[in-house]
């Protein structure tokens, strides 16, 4: 009788399995036969999802406190990120740490990679640059999205490309050089133009997720109208919103502790300020909050201060970021986020909303933010981005009279990553992804 009982509880799922490849043949006929009527597709993964590898030349010097760090220099390109096995052995946390981090050099005004580490980004082009070796985190990045994609007549390399990206580099504003983000664009425009050519010279339709939407929107503005016309077809812009968000400032908040430099403990998250290796990166501050979107409402609460949007160079001076660095994110950063405009191609715009999400941070006890835990008042989002983000491209892109078409949805019971991941949710953006296919309003 128990084990009836099991099995019955578990129809259900097996009716949810097995179905679902049916759900999609039959409601966006078959695959096979709509294969040469498809459009490529472009996909852009979120901020970690993209896989990097690095080799150490000769003029590699490991830091004296993590002195071999140096075992790989001259034996050629190894896993940079995400080294998941490697990262289990504490004693190579401070290597990937170290050979992550970027250094801002002042006579070029650019970033650039650590003295002797060359990193590239793995298999450019293709899906297969996605993801992660971490079993715990394999489907965060789009994996599950190129799995549907494949059952509708998506193939990799033939109509379904990848465009991985080096995620610690940022765009920045006119007349300030972003060398490595520039590299970005000019690939991806060529990828653009080669998988319009191979596909009988139809547009594609570009799907971003997260960190992905953001560089594909810069990737669009940054190419000409009459370009952007003749090749996309439509941009699907997933899990990502025009103001920034709440949430990362309680990492920032606790990177105070980090001003005396202290290494990477096991256990550090690399891209997290914990780790002391993010901050460096050109695109750590590009998910701040903007005064655009959030205006003065006070975002972090102090005894002694209240910080809101426009406060943002403030709090980082207060979270131990150097006066560099705070004036790289007025001069770099801040004119970025505050330049966001619509990309005058087909748009839809898809966002969790419905799940708590920080909206406001107190601190009680005192203005160390290292050591202190803030009181979290949550507001609405997706957990990751708040709702009054994506409600902003509304203004951005639904106000522009430019913009042809502009589509807002949200999906309810599903968060930032599930997107991507929860099957319900990965239906709804194939549906959409081939109603883009079939539109005619490029």
């Amino acid at each position: 009788m128990d084990m009836q009982l099991q099995l019955l509880r578990l129809l259900p799922l097996l009716f949810l399995f097995i179905s679902w490849p049916l759900f999609l043949r039959d409601t966006y006929r078959s695959p096979l036969r709509d294969a040469a009527d498809l459009h490529p597709i472009v996909l852009l993964p979120g901020h970690s999802c993209s896989q990097l590898r690095a080799r150490l030349t000769d003029e590699y010097e490991p830091a004296a406190a993590a002195p071999n760090c140096g075992a790989r220099k001259g034996k050629g390109w190894f896993r940079l990120w995400e080294n998941h096995t490697a990262l289990q052995d504490p004693a190579l946390v401070p290597c990937y740490a170290e050979q992550l981090r970027l250094v801002y050099d002042p006579v070029s005004r650019d970033y650039r990679d650590a003295k002797g580490v060359d990193v590239r980004v793995m298999s450019f082009g293709t899906t297969r640059g996605f993801g992660s070796d971490n079993p715990a985190s394999k489907n965060n990045c789009m994996r599950r999205l190129v799995n549907a994609l494949e059952r509708v007549g998506y193939r990799d390399g033939k109509n379904l490309f990848g465009a991985p990206y080096d995620f610690r580099y940022a765009p920045a504003p006119p007349g300030q050089p972003a060398l490595r983000f520039s590299r970005f664009v000019s690939s991806l425009r060529r990828l653009i133009e080669r998988a319009s050519e191979r596909n009988g010279d139809k547009p594609v339709i570009l799907v971003g997720h997260s960190h992905g939407s953001f560089n594909a929107l810069e990737f669009l503005n940054q190419n000409t109208l009459r370009w952007r016309r003749r090749h996309v077809k439509h941009f699907v812009m997933v899990s990502y919103g025009a103001g920034g968000s709440v949430p990362p400032l309680k990492l920032l908040a606790s990177s105070s502790a980090i001003g005396s430099g202290r290494p990477p403990q096991p256990g550090d998250d690399l891209l997290s300020p914990a780790g002391n290796t993010s901050r460096s990166f050109a695109s750590a501050l590009s998910t701040l909050p903007s005064p655009g979107v959030f205006g003065h409402a006070p975002l972090v609460i102090t005894r002694a201060k209240n910080y809101s949007a426009h406060d943002m160079p403030e709090f980082l001076a207060a979270a131990g970021f150097s006066d560099d660095e705070v004036t790289r994110y007025r001069t770099r950063m801040m004119p970025v986020l505050l330049s966001f405009r619509a990309p005058i191609v087909p748009t839809t715009c898809i966002n969790a909303v419905g799940v708590p999400t920080a909206e406001k941070l107190v601190y009680w006890d005192d203005d160390d933010f290292g050591a202190a835990e803030p009181e979290v008042v949550c507001g609405d989002g997706d957990g990751a981005i708040n709702k009054a983000s994506f409600l902003a491209w509304d203004t951005v892109i639904g106000g522009d009279p430019d913009q042809e078409y502009y589509k807002s949805i949200f999906i309810r019971n599903t968060t930032h990553a599930g997107v991507i991941k929860d099957d319900f949710a990965v239906q709804r953006v194939v549906r959409e992804i081939l109603e883009a296919n079939s539109a005619s309003h490029h």
